[in-house]
């Protein structure tokens, strides 16, 4: 069997059998509908690879029922017209609209196979290149080999074994995306779709239509749900899930099947889920802000990424892999890490982890000075020497983080100077940071600060 899945839409019973009989026999698994609504229908409810499509059909014709799915703007799936004589102008202006080829009445079958296996052919090459370039974060493997890296690389070596649900923890640019992505290079999965959702860059009124896809106003919208069937489903920052959300996520987990928003037929999911987050999520569940039974459906196998502080050994090689392909992939100019360079890196506290090394290395590249990159220079571009209140709320590392995770550090850096200004009284801080005092609290919370150690602190240093 192929596996690949094919709507033929002909009005003519005769052609639609003799069309089902030679793709069946050669292993394709095949729906026929006699019109656009039909054809609407099996589309609905299935995957399909192909869909053969005739262009004059009573009711809606061909070309307006791909122009309505073209419109859709959802998981694309080819079209190849079919068409009778002298209709090869209208063919060609179909393949504007998106159709990948047309075929002419009558049918050849050797014809209708080629065109068939082409057109299978091309969009699992066009699958594949948009899978390869969200994969271009550099690497698909954990580089290093301190103990910490050598015990996260066996976990996750073992986890891919599985079909289990992950959850992948760790601070921001740690490297929980590239964890997520050797886990499914490792599985039996690894062959179909990695599909990656940042769940905190989707506002929140659009997240069920992302992940789940939408049946409104006569349109179909397939969701990261249906793109990622057979694959992995990696949600980033799934921390960031309203709770409406979290309850139709937790419904699709325990039932194996979702709905689209808006739709009435439910649709099976095969997809392993990877879940990351950068934030506590067991505290959330403690603020209500994190459903519990979620909680625990995601954390089936928790693994927790280390912050590169923790494994700084580990630098030469990460410097050494980032310098090799910046040169290699980008283009820029070979420079060598001079010993001190090395050391001055190791020294650093890196609160932006991997991500800010990487970004560093990437600017020293692109400064050029000298053919050696010196100790003085790493510092100069770390910033070290910043004066203290500098370095407390605005460490140069928030430029080099997403705009989410940067604002989670500027609100931590910024509250912890300002509390330590009143000497930890909270009632003192909320007219000064313009918050109500509940509010205020809950947010000190969950940036994990004490106003009870800033308090201790401050009595202290009296």
């Amino acid at each position: 069997m192929n596996g690949e899945t094919i709507l033929v839409v002909d009005d003519e019973p005769d052609i639609r059998q003799v069309v089902k009989d030679v793709l069946e026999d050669e292993g394709y698994a095949v729906f026929t509908a006699q019109g656009a609504d039909e054809a609407r229908s099996l589309r609905l409810d299935n995957k399909l690879d192909l869909i053969l499509l005739d262009i004059w059909m009573p009711g809606t014709d061909g070309i307006s029922l791909l122009k309505e799915w073209t419109e859709e703007g959802s998981v694309h799936t080819p079209v190849v017209m079919i068409s009778g004589h002298g209709n090869v102008e209208t063919a060609v202006e179909a393949i504007r609209y998106g159709a990948y080829d047309f075929l002419e009445k009558p049918l050849s079958t050797a014809k209708l196979l080629v065109t068939v296996k082409r057109a299978l052919q091309s969009e699992k090459l066009r699958q594949e290149n948009v899978t390869l370039r969200s994969r271009l974060e550099l690497t698909s493997d954990l580089v290093g080999k301190s103990q910490s890296i050598r015990e996260l690389k066996e976990l996750l070596a073992r986890t891919a074994a599985t079909d289990s649900w992950v959850l992948i923890t760790g601070e921001p640019g740690s490297g929980k995306s590239v964890a997520a992505r050797l886990l499914h290079s490792l599985s039996q999965r690894k062959e179909n779709q990695l599909v990656e959702l940042s769940v905190a860059a989707i506002p929140s009124e659009n997240l069920a239509v992302q992940l789940f896809g939408s049946e409104l106003d006569g349109q179909v919208r397939a969701g990261r749900f249906e793109e990622a069937q057979g694959g992995t489903l990696v949600l980033d920052q799934i921390s960031d899930a309203n709770l409406e959300v979290q309850a139709k996520l937790l419904s699709a987990l325990e039932e194996g099947t979702f709905l689209r928003v808006g739709g009435q037929r439910y649709l099976d999911m095969n997809v392993r889920i990877i879940a990351t987050t950068n934030r506590d999520l067991r505290a959330l569940v403690g603020e209500g802000e994190f459903r519990e039974d979620l909680y625990y459906r995601l954390n089936v196998i928790p693994i927790h990424i280390p912050p590169l502080r923790d494994h700084v050994e580990d630098i030469p090689e990460l410097t050494e892999f980032f310098l090799n392909w910046m040169v290699e992939k980008e283009q820029l100019p070979y420079r060598r890490f001079s010993t001190g360079a090395l050391n001055a890196l190791r020294y650093y506290h890196w609160p932006g982890n991997v991500r800010e090394l990487r970004n560093l290395i990437q600017r020293l590249l692109i400064l050029n000075k000298d053919a050696d990159v010196s100790a003085e220079e790493v510092e100069s571009a770390l910033q070290v020497g910043k004066s203290k209140v500098a370095a407390t709320w605005f460490p140069e590392s928030m430029l080099e983080l997403p705009i989410r995770d940067a604002r989670d550090l500027f609100e931590r850096s910024y509250l912890l100077f300002r509390l330590r200004e009143v000497k930890g009284s909270v009632s003192d801080l909320a007219p000064l940071v313009g918050m109500e005092r509940t509010h205020l609290y809950r947010k000190l919370k969950s940036l994990d600060i004490d106003p009870k150690s800033v308090k201790k602190s401050a009595k202290q240093e009296q």
